[in-house]
């Protein structure tokens, strides 16, 4: 590994100017609403420039690996923290994604927020957001890494209860603060077992111990993987965390598209991924890790299925497509970097799709359900494109960027053989086609067909601010999965980081074939959302008389009802009885011990008469019970 040189010395400022700029537009005062929003909107797209510049210095390194040290932040008797910025391959592939497409998202909100009150404080926290999932990805051990997790956990929280009059918005803040608190004893317990098991939290400490010449064994292996897969299943909203992800779209929407494309959700799949070593020496851990993969990308496909609200099907979706990536890194060595491929490419088309409903929401007067849109293209032809791209992509149309990257995880999924290959696999290729029906269903019912909005609504493009980061996004949302793969790039980048990816030899289905399979499967999904809401009208409410499974979809199939019968009713059983012991136990017995002395006391004192005569007579009488006793011993 390379200590940091030239312009590699000056990495920290990646993390540093946007905390610094955070920190002057939140003690600005009412003088920073002027600027405030333009210096917080133009700072990431300035760090994406230093990031491009780092990413070649980088890449003329012989290993590609460059180590910048800050400060010992622990030094104490044997163990040992240091501070220090890890730059490699795998960082700065997330560096890129949250500088760049988070630049392009802080532009477009300059235009979103432009009338809002309390811009200032947004861009404030925006700033903050992005410092902190910077020192995330950068971070060159556990501990400093789970500085930026925890403070990716409090910015998102902010964020999403920005509108904080509202009690749906405060609600849905409290949910993803909790729940991200539940992963986040994952990673604590994780960094505590490779302390005491290795005297490390360093990513060199701690992987040096695995793989050839390692002493860890495969336990130790597990249950690091299982406590790590926890806390990844928190920030990314994976089951059974997922819950919270959907109620994230409270805040304003730049926050969906910065938290669910570029920075947050990622954050556990990059953790998988940095902790490939580790999660190598096991397959139990990955094993579980492709479990949640599998079930959350159904759960997601299901529950986009019967959203009307537009921003919620998005949500659902990175739900899905974050199961995607789970899917892949599960499947372990080989696959890794396929998995990040996707979320490159999932950062370019989910941005593009969040800003265009984005565009939507605003020129709709905040509505953004899709039973009062409908006819929107002729109206606003640049945002009907820019999310008819995304939806080309998401979907994995020839040439789209999900055709280049979505696909590599099914065929890799079916190429791990056996049983559990074929229905991973399997539920890979249902996830696309169910993907095709929902996101045909979404662009039907809010671009398609006859005008549903009301009079009062006079729906217009959004302003060029907020339109040319969604048409920039829209371009790489059809070319980047080409330029990801093109001549094996991302994947050979990545080597050093994650190893080699493995694509060739013997596959369980010809990948001609595949590739065929799933476009039929994708044209399946297309053909019956378009039969399903293109031919028929849309109706302006929701049909109460549904099937169970659009019921329990529109219940995020019960996963809530279900948290709340798991953990949190017995978490309130328990609390209520360890309070009533507390005040019937603990306080009862120390309060009956005091009123057993009051009580006592107060009898005792009834003897102390205040009578010489009283008092006389009482030594009289212990006076001849003694001479009783000692006469009776004497002559016994």
């Amino acid at each position: 590994m390379n200590t940091a040189s030239g312009i590699q010395s000056g990495a920290w400022l990646l993390v540093a100017i946007p905390a610094l700029t955070a920190a002057i537009l939140l003690f600005a005062g009412r003088r920073g609403d002027r600027w405030g929003a333009w210096l917080g909107g133009f700072v990431p797209a300035g760090l994406f420039v230093y990031a491009v510049a780092l990413f070649f210095s980088v890449k003329s390194e012989a290993n590609r690996e460059v180590d910048l040290h800050l400060f010992s932040w622990m030094p104490v008797a044997g163990f040992r923290v240091d501070a220090g910025i890890l730059l490699d391959p795998l960082s700065l592939v997330f560096v890129l994604l949250i500088t760049g497409v988070g630049g392009l998202i802080h532009i477009y909100a300059i235009g979103y927020m432009a009338h809002d009150p309390g811009r200032r404080r947004f861009f404030g926290y925006f700033n903050l957001f992005v410092a902190a999932m910077l020192l995330l990805v950068m971070a060159d051990n556990y501990l400093v890494l789970y500085v930026g997790w925890e403070g990716v956990g409090l910015t998102s929280y902010l964020l999403i209860s920005y509108y904080r009059n509202r009690n749906s918005a405060a609600t849905a803040g409290n949910k993803a603060f909790f729940m991200n608190r539940v992963g986040d004893v994952g990673l604590s317990v994780a960094i505590m077992i490779m302390f005491a098991y290795f005297g490390s939290t360093s990513f060199a400490g701690v992987f040096s111990h695995f793989g050839a010449g390692g002493n860890a064994s495969e336990g130790v292996a597990t249950a690091l993987g299982l406590t790590l897969l926890l806390g990844a299943c928190g920030k990314s909203g994976q089951a059974p965390l997922q819950t919270w992800l959907p109620d994230a779209m409270e805040g304003p929407t730049p926050v969906s598209a910065l938290i669910h494309a570029a920075t947050m959700v990622t954050a556990g799949v990059y953790l998988i991924a940095r902790s490939a070593p580790i999660f190598n020496a096991s397959e139990t851990a990955r094993t579980v890790v492709t479990i949640v993969g599998a079930i959350t990308l159904l759960y997601g496909c299901i529950n986009g299925c019967a959203q009307d609200d537009l921003k919620r099907v998005l949500a659902n979706s990175t739900i899905s497509q974050i199961g995607y990536m789970f899917l892949a890194v599960g499947l372990g060595p080989g696959v890794y970097a396929i998995a990040i491929i996707h979320l490159l490419g999932h950062g370019f088309f989910k941005a593009a799709l969040f800003l265009s409903a984005g565009s939507v929401m605003h020129a709709m007067n905040d509505r953004i359900n899709m039973r009062r849109f409908g006819g929107l293209w002729r109206v606003m032809p640049i945002t009907f494109a820019v999310f008819a791209c995304g939806y080309l992509a998401i979907i994995g149309f020839p040439g789209a960027t999900g055709f280049w990257t979505k696909d590599k995880i099914i065929e890799a999924a079916f190429d791990k053989g056996g049983t559990s290959g074929y229905i991973l696999g399997s539920c890979a290729l249902i996830g696309a086609g169910i993907t095709a029906f929902y996101m045909t269903r979404a662009l039907v019912m809010t671009f398609l067909g006859k005008k549903r909005w009301e009079d009062d609504v006079h729906p217009h493009e959004a302003p060029a601010l907020m339109t040319w980061p969604m048409v920039a996004l829209a371009a790489l949302s059809l070319v980047g999965g080409f330029l990801l793969v093109f001549g094996g790039g991302v994947q050979d980048w990545l080597e050093p980081s994650v190893g080699p990816s493995v694509e060739v030899g013997v596959h369980t289905v010809a990948p001609v074939v595949l590739t065929l399979i799933t476009l039929l499967v994708v044209a399946l999904g297309v053909l019956g959302g378009w039969v399903a809401f293109g031919r028929r009208r849309v109706p302006v409410t929701a049909p109460v008389v549904v099937s169970p499974v659009t019921t329990a979809a529109r219940r995020n199939l019960y996963a809530d009802a279900f948290n709340e019968t798991a953990f949190m009713r017995p978490g309130q059983w328990l609390t209520r009885a360890l309070v009533f012991f507390d005040n019937r136990g603990v306080d009862g017995a120390v309060n009956g011990a005091a009123a057993g002395f009051g009580g006592g006391s107060a009898r005792l004192r009834r003897l102390q008469t205040g009578f010489v005569r009283s008092y006389a007579l009482s030594m009289l009488g212990g006076t001849i019970a003694v001479l009783a006793v000692l006469l009776a011993v004497r002559f016994s």
